[in-house]
This record gives structure tokens, sequence and C-alpha cells, in this order.
């Protein structure tokens, strides 16, 4: 049975279509305009709520996605809503599911029970759906009411992408019929294919390995598409849980977007995972994309922010000549949910959507159940404002929790009497997520919303076994945080924007400064780009210099561990014990057996002395609270910047 686009709204002959499609007026006879609507990296993001600030906010969630949707879908002839992926994992709401409530045979995941009331046409996989499992995800989308696809996730290997066994199915074919210029209803198929990045291998071994493998995103693409177009798809989109990279192709890319647009075949582009906004001004002069006429690898793409923050919006207007149809033109835009004011308050551009909120509003009230309850104390305030320029109480439990757990787990082993050391990082640290965008627990109780904000991900605990030359590079590479510091600078921006704070890992148990005058020993993807660079110096172990063959364990995540932020001495091969517990739950388990906890920074690290030199860095404005009390270095308010931030300077 062929059904019209849109299923759910079909309103061919309105007049004002006209005024508010920007193809509609040149639609003629076998002509057809079509919308494509784009949700990405949802990370369970339904209610506009943060659970882990408790606190309802106007910035998130797919109820007011859904608002920006319905009014296209209200104005248009023709439409489909497609989800980039990472719709399963982000919030509290997604460990309470996976931890906690458990899916059963038969249960519906809340955010899948969202995307059904909304209506959704398809999606695909994004990397984090397989953080809880393959069978935790496979009972998730067996309630979905549309196809979920992914063409390069694959359970049996064949000779070629084409004869493999996928994890699900590699691509879809709709039978629809698409109304045209005069309003006839004109029969078409439109293919949809998805792809992930294919380092989840490394992001979910644990999960993954022995279960599934993945393939290139590009290779697979050459290999399927074809194959849809001999199947009679008359147009193709990619949906690509891939960022924006290089245009340049090379083999196993985890940001693909623009090799695979440029694929023959493929009419346009969905992407996801960076969590950015395309087009907007991130891109402007980024080779082989055009911001202005919203193009990525020459096809018409789009990228709709993160957390229902956008509403991707590609519009093609398409012809049919001799029965086969093909795009004559198209326009590209993200369409916020909310807007930032100069005074930095936020002003919601749409409401919500009742139904998609009543469709899953006893969850929402599980969750808030969940977040809220107590587990300890802590008697001094946990906050990650200054986590970037000095030891941290944020980042201080972390690390105390995981040495704690990994030295229990050592006891027995070959490895018990290894001196145990830590690496953690702040999650929480503004950058993209904003001048709020901070943890920020106060002195008292600690709910399970604050260990959630402690540590965002359900990253499981590992131990890995490196020398003492291993942990200086792997400070060294932290170390690519900052920019480098000219001596006697005044005023130096200190912090490096394209170095994302989960890759800035602090080493406890080891004593080091950071000589910022030094350039980094490492680039942005961890690749070596200066090989004599030695930002970390005065390195102690036990108040002596490290010995640089002495062996030791690193407690960290399974992300790290396994290769994530490409780090020396963690790419998979020096993993010596892989915790079955999630660092989250082990922080509950240590401050549950301390009952109140005193995670206070111990300053074993800091910058080294530049005379004559201060250097400029921003946080959250609510950190000025904490400023003189941050141990090791100097702070003084310096202002604010045209973002929201607040500017602090610091006297090296």
């Amino acid at each position: 049975m062929k059904l019209t686009l849109n299923r759910r709204h079909f309103l061919a002959g309105s007049a004002g279509l006209i005024a508010m499609h920007p193809f509609s007026v040149n639609a003629a006879t076998g002509q057809a305009h079509l919308r494509l609507m784009e949700t990405t990296d949802l990370h369970v993001h339904v209610f506009p709520y943060d659970y882990y600030a408790d606190r309802p906010v106007d910035t998130v969630g797919l109820s007011r996605t859904a608002r920006l949707i319905e009014d296209v879908r209200a104005e248009s002839t023709n439409s489909l809503l497609l989800d980039n992926g990472d719709f399963l994992q982000g919030n509290p709401m997604g460990d309470y599911i996976a931890y906690e409530r458990g899916m059963a045979e038969g249960d519906m995941h809340p955010v899948i029970t969202a995307m059904n009331t909304l209506g959704f046409d398809a999606s695909t996989l994004g990397n984090h759906e397989f953080n809880y499992g393959i069978s935790f995800l496979m009972k998730s989308v067996s309630g979905a009411a549309f196809p979920v696809v992914s063409a390069n996730v694959v359970k049996e290997m064949g000779a070629s992408p084409t004869a493999d066994t996928t994890l699900l199915p590699p691509y879809v074919i709709l039978d629809r019929e698409i109304i045209d210029g005069d309003g006839t209803a004109l029969p078409i198929k439109i293919g949809l294919i998805g792809f992930v990045p294919p380092q989840i291998m490394n992001w979910d071994r644990k999960h993954l390995e022995g279960n599934v493998q993945a393939r290139d995103i590009v290779a697979s693409a050459r290999a399927y598409v074809p194959q849809m177009k001999e199947e009679g798809a008359d147009i193709i989109v990619a949906l690509a849980h891939s960022g924006i990279g290089e245009a340049h192709e090379s083999d196993g890319m985890e940001n693909a977007a623009i090799p695979l647009a440029a694929v023959e075949g493929i009419d346009a582009i969905l992407t996801g995972h960076s969590h950015l906004v395309f087009p907007s001004s991130s891109y402007d002069d980024w080779a082989g994309v055009d911001v202005a006429n919203g193009t990525i690898g020459g096809k018409p793409g789009v990228m709709g922010g993160f957390w229902g923050s956008h509403m991707g919006l590609v519009d093609l207007l398409l012809e049919n000549d001799g029965g086969e149809w093909r795009v004559l033109s198209h326009t590209a835009e993200a369409r916020p949910i909310s807007r930032r004011e100069e005074d930095r308050s936020i002003t919601a551009l749409v409401d919500d959507f009742a139904p998609v909120l009543a469709s899953i509003a006893d969850v929402h009230a599980e969750t808030l159940n969940y977040v809220r309850t107590a587990v300890g104390k802590t008697d001094s305030a946990l906050h990650s404002y200054f986590a970037l320029v000095a030891d941290d109480p944020s980042v201080q439990i972390v690390s105390n929790a995981q040495r704690w757990y990994i030295a229990e787990q050592m006891v027995g082993t070959a490895y018990e009497g290894l001196p145990i050391l830590s690496a953690a990082a702040p999650f929480k640290a503004g950058g993209r997520g904003g001048p709020e965008y901070y943890t920020d627990v106060p002195v008292g109780d600690v709910a399970i919303k604050n260990v959630a904000d402690l540590y965002l991900y359900p990253n499981t605990v590992r131990a890995v076994k490196v020398t003492g030359a291993t942990v200086k590079d792997w400070l060294e590479r932290s170390a690519g945080m900052f920019n480098q510091v000219a001596a006697g600078a005044s005023d130096a921006i200190l912090l490096n924007p394209d170095f994302p704070s989960y890759n800035f890992d602090v080493i406890d148990g080891v004593t080091y400064q950071i000589d910022l005058s030094q350039p980094s020993k490492f680039n942005r993807e961890g690749e070596v780009i200066n090989t004599d660079a030695n930002r970390i110096v005065d390195l102690q172990f036990n108040g002596a210099p490290i010995d640089p063959d002495q062996e030791f364990i690193i407690a960290t995540n399974n992300y790290r561990a396994s290769g994530g932020g490409s780090f020396p001495g963690a790419d998979g091969s020096t993993v010596i014990f892989e915790g079955p517990d999630t660092n989250r739950d082990v922080i509950v388990r240590y401050i549950v057996d301390q009952g109140t906890v005193s995670p206070r920074a111990d300053g074993n690290w800091s910058f080294a002395p530049l005379p004559d030199t201060s250097v400029i860095f921003e946080t959250g404005p609510a950190g000025a609270t904490y400023a003189d009390a941050v141990p090791g270095v100097q702070i003084e308010e310096a202002g604010q910047s045209d973002s929201g931030f607040a500017q602090f300077r610091i006297g090296l």
C-alpha cells in the first residue's frame, strides 16, 4: 500500500503553501516540494528539563522540537520526519531505564514512546545506542513504529558489505506518493540509509567485541547505494550519525559526512554526532561545505544541534522526468527552539507539544524520584568552574572513587602492590554547553542527580598498566588543553577552544607542573607534532622524580582505556582490568562507604611560574563565589564575554 507524504498531514491545494514554502510557487506539473525534517543527538531529552540541575529549561527537549515539526507539517504538502541517532542514552532518564527499571520483553522505552507519538518516519543508530549493550538496544528499538536502519554494524561479515548480515536493516525504501504542483499524487520511492562511526568497536568494546563488527562508512555507502537504486529508490537520503570532518577521505573516518555526501546516488545528507549546527558560522571557510547554500560535499545537508535544540530542515524541489525523480534545487536550515539574549537570558521560541509530554509523563515523574535520592554527604562544595585551570574538587572525587575501587579489585591479583594512579577529566566545563554548563553541588547531601552531574556518561571502570614515561606522555597529551603562552605576555588567551574538556585528564597520585611557554607535543587528534616539547615538568611520584621505567596502574574508564582521545598508553592493549561497574556506580558506592566525603582538591598540579605573565580564561559567572578558594593559583575577575561567560585572570 502506498502512503501519501506527509502520512498524517495532507494539505494539497492550500493557498497558504505558496507564502510558506520556498519552492511551492515554482512547483509545476510534475514537480514537487519535499521537506526533510531532522532531529539528532536527542540523548533522551524529551522533556524541557535539566535533571542534573533538577529544574525546567527552555534550551532542550523533543517536546519543544515537536512544535517546530508540527508547524512544518501544518504548512507542508510533502514531508518526512527523520532521526539521526543517539536517542537512548545521555541523561538520567536513560540511566533510570537502563539500570533501575530495565527493559523487559514488551516494555516501551520512553524516548521511543515519544518518537512514536510524534510519528517519525525512520531513524538510524548513534554510537551511544550501544552504551547499555546490544540486548538493551534491540529491546528498545523493537518498540519503534518506524524503521531503524544501520548499514555498517555487522553481525556476520560477508565478502562485501552487501553480503553482510547486519544488526539492523541497512536501509529502507519508503514506497510513497508525493503531491506535485497541480495537486496530482505521483509515486515516489525514497531510500533511507544509516551509518554510525566505526569507532564504536573501541568505545563500547565490552558490549560489542565478539558480537558485531563495524565497517567503514563511505565504503559501505558505495556498496549499498547502487543496490538501493537497483531496487527502485528514486532519491536517497543518508542518515549519517557522523560529523562534518575532513574533506579528504581516509579509512575508518569518524566524521565522514563530506566524503559520504559525495558518494554518487546520495541526494541529501543528514548529519549529527558533533553536537553542532549546520548551516551555521561554525563551518565558515570549512573545506568541502558551503554554508550559504547549505551543502555538504556538494549535496544539501543539515545538522540539527543536540538535545532537541534545533530541528534540521532540508527543502528539496523535485522534478519527475520520464518517470524518474531528480533534485532541481534545495535549501537547508537549522531552526532553534530558543535564543540567548544579550543579557544572557534565554527566550523560548516555541512552546511544548502536549501529546509528547503526556506520552511519558509517568516516566518523567519516576526519573525525578530517582535523581533526588540522597546517597551521602560532602563537606566540600563540588564545582567545576575552575577545573581547567587548577586542581578541582569535582574531578578529585571521581579520582578518589576510582582509586578506591581499583585498589580493592587488585587485591589478590598479579598486580597487587603496583602503585595506583587515577585519571579523570571534567565533563561539565562550559564550552558548547554554555555558561551554565558546570557542576555545582553545595556542601550537604549528595543525591544521585549530583553523581550523574559529576559523571555524565555511563562509562565502565577500567585499569591500564603503563610506565612512568607513558604517564608523562599521557599528561603531555592532556596539556593540549592550553594555548602556548609567551613569557611576559599580558592577558594571553589560556584555553584552546578546539580541545574538549573531557580530554583534559588530571592524573592523581603524582605531582607535576605545566609549562605553558612550551608548545603542545600533540595536536587535537593525538598525533605528535612537536617531538621535543616538554610541557610537563617536575613530574614526581612519592616526592621524587618519576622513574620512566617504573610500572603504574592508572584507573580510568572504558572510553579512555580503549583509545578514546588517542592517549599514549591507552589503546586497548594495556588494559589489565575491565570492571563490570559504571564509574557513576563506583562514585555512589564510594560516597555510601565513606558516609561523608571530603573531596578537597589536593593541588597536585599547577602551572609552572612565568614571571610578569598573565592569562585570561572563561568560566561560568557563578564561579565567582569560589574564585578566592582555588588552591595553588591567584584568580581575579576580568569582566564578561559576549557569549555570557565570565572572564578571569591568572598571574603566572
